[in-house]
């Protein structure tokens, strides 16, 4: 499902014109990214939770040429599915 897909599923499901459910959608993303830029943790019980991992730099090697490359430290979001979201996943 792609965002546009979802804005227009909540449209649909709701009875609200496309532009309504797009600033809904827009607000949640938004306020979620924000949240992980300030170092936050974002919960949605039953579906899964967003953090901030850092990674270490490190020595790595170019796969084409085997030489050595040198990847800086960085920040990556990472999602951790919840029970609930596991489970109909699975058909539990």
């Amino acid at each position: 499902m792609t965002k546009g897909e979802l804005i227009e599923n909540i449209a649909h499901s709701r009875d609200m014109n496309l532009k309504r459910a797009e600033a809904i959608v827009n607000t949640i993303f938004d306020t979620m990214t924000h949240a992980l830029v300030d170092g936050d943790r974002v919960e949605i019980r039953g579906f899964g939770s967003f953090e901030v991992r850092s990674y270490k730099a490190y020595v790595g090697r170019n796969p084409k040429t085997g030489d050595e490359v040198s990847v800086a430290a960085k920040k990556a979001p990472f999602f951790k599915t919840g029970k609930e979201l596991r489970e109909r996943v699975n058909g539990d």
